[in-house]
Protein backbone atom coordinates (compact mmCIF):
# COMPACT_ATOMS: atom_id res chain seq x y z
CA UNK A 1 0.00 0.00 0.00
CA UNK A 2 1.49 3.29 -0.88
CA UNK A 3 -0.89 5.15 0.20
CA UNK A 4 0.98 5.02 3.81
CA UNK A 5 4.69 5.19 2.81
CA UNK A 6 6.49 8.68 2.90
CA UNK A 7 7.38 10.34 -0.14
CA UNK A 8 10.70 12.77 0.38
CA UNK A 9 9.32 15.96 -1.20
CA UNK A 10 12.09 17.07 -4.17
CA UNK A 11 13.28 20.43 -4.49
CA UNK A 12 13.44 21.18 -7.92
CA UNK A 13 12.60 24.45 -8.89
CA UNK A 14 9.22 24.87 -10.07
CA UNK A 15 8.18 25.60 -13.45
CA UNK A 16 6.90 29.56 -12.30
CA UNK A 17 10.08 30.17 -10.61
CA UNK A 18 12.03 29.07 -13.73
CA UNK A 19 10.19 31.16 -16.11
CA UNK A 20 10.12 34.10 -13.97
CA UNK A 21 14.31 33.88 -13.91
CA UNK A 22 14.23 33.81 -17.55
CA UNK A 23 11.79 36.44 -17.69
CA UNK A 24 13.77 38.78 -15.47
CA UNK A 25 17.01 37.94 -17.46
CA UNK A 26 15.33 38.84 -20.92
CA UNK A 27 13.52 42.28 -19.66
CA UNK A 28 17.13 43.05 -18.09
CA UNK A 29 18.61 42.65 -21.26
CA UNK A 30 15.98 44.16 -23.01
CA UNK A 31 16.23 47.45 -21.22
CA UNK A 32 20.14 47.53 -21.66
CA UNK A 33 19.35 47.33 -25.20
CA UNK A 34 16.98 50.56 -25.09
CA UNK A 35 19.20 52.40 -23.05
CA UNK A 36 22.43 51.62 -25.41
CA UNK A 37 20.19 52.62 -27.95
CA UNK A 38 19.57 55.85 -27.03
CA UNK A 39 23.17 56.75 -25.77
CA UNK A 40 23.79 56.44 -29.55
CA UNK A 41 21.21 58.90 -30.91
CA UNK A 42 22.12 61.21 -28.58
CA UNK A 43 25.84 60.98 -29.90
CA UNK A 44 24.69 61.67 -33.27
CA UNK A 45 22.21 64.04 -32.49
CA UNK A 46 25.29 66.16 -31.29
CA UNK A 47 27.17 65.10 -34.05
CA UNK A 48 24.79 66.49 -36.79
CA UNK A 49 24.28 69.83 -34.26
CA UNK A 50 27.89 70.22 -34.79
CA UNK A 51 28.00 69.60 -38.61
CA UNK A 52 24.96 72.11 -38.78
CA UNK A 53 26.80 74.69 -36.81
CA UNK A 54 30.01 74.14 -38.59
CA UNK A 55 28.53 74.82 -41.99
CA UNK A 56 26.18 77.92 -40.71
CA UNK A 57 28.96 79.52 -39.46
CA UNK A 58 31.11 78.77 -42.74
CA UNK A 59 28.61 79.76 -44.82
CA UNK A 60 27.76 83.13 -43.13
CA UNK A 61 31.45 83.83 -43.41
CA UNK A 62 31.59 83.48 -47.46
CA UNK A 63 28.51 85.15 -48.21
CA UNK A 64 29.13 88.40 -45.62
CA UNK A 65 32.82 88.16 -45.26
CA UNK A 66 33.02 88.08 -41.25
CA UNK A 67 31.70 85.30 -38.74
CA UNK A 68 28.71 86.09 -37.29
CA UNK A 69 28.18 87.83 -34.39
CA UNK A 70 25.36 85.40 -32.46
CA UNK A 71 24.27 82.35 -32.89
CA UNK A 72 20.92 83.99 -32.79
CA UNK A 73 22.33 85.66 -36.11
CA UNK A 74 22.50 82.17 -37.72
CA UNK A 75 18.93 81.06 -36.43
CA UNK A 76 17.58 84.29 -38.47
CA UNK A 77 19.39 84.24 -41.76
CA UNK A 78 20.72 81.09 -41.92
CA UNK A 79 17.72 78.86 -40.68
CA UNK A 80 19.73 77.13 -37.63
CA UNK A 81 17.24 75.10 -35.87
CA UNK A 82 18.15 72.60 -32.84
CA UNK A 83 16.65 71.25 -29.85
CA UNK A 84 17.40 74.13 -27.16
CA UNK A 85 15.91 71.81 -24.17
CA UNK A 86 18.31 68.83 -24.99
CA UNK A 87 21.58 71.11 -26.01
CA UNK A 88 23.10 74.02 -24.52
CA UNK A 89 25.31 76.02 -27.49
CA UNK A 90 28.19 78.09 -26.15
CA UNK A 91 29.02 80.70 -28.98
CA UNK A 92 31.54 82.78 -28.14
CA UNK A 93 33.33 85.24 -31.05
CA UNK A 94 36.82 85.54 -30.68
CA UNK A 95 36.89 88.19 -33.51
CA UNK A 96 35.73 89.15 -37.08
CA UNK A 97 37.97 86.86 -38.80
CA UNK A 98 38.59 84.30 -36.36
CA UNK A 99 36.34 81.48 -36.13
CA UNK A 100 34.23 81.09 -32.88
CA UNK A 101 34.64 78.91 -30.29
CA UNK A 102 31.41 76.95 -30.08
CA UNK A 103 30.54 74.18 -27.45
CA UNK A 104 27.87 72.24 -27.00
CA UNK A 105 26.32 70.49 -23.89
CA UNK A 106 23.93 67.67 -23.35
CA UNK A 107 21.63 69.28 -20.64
CA UNK A 108 20.80 66.51 -18.36
CA UNK A 109 17.05 65.31 -17.55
Amino acid sequence: MSRFQYKKPSHKPSGFFLSLCIFLAIFIIFIQGLSSLSESTMRRQKESLENAITRSVTYCYTVEGTYPKSLDHLKDNYGLTYDEETFFVDYRVIGSNVLPDITIIEKGD
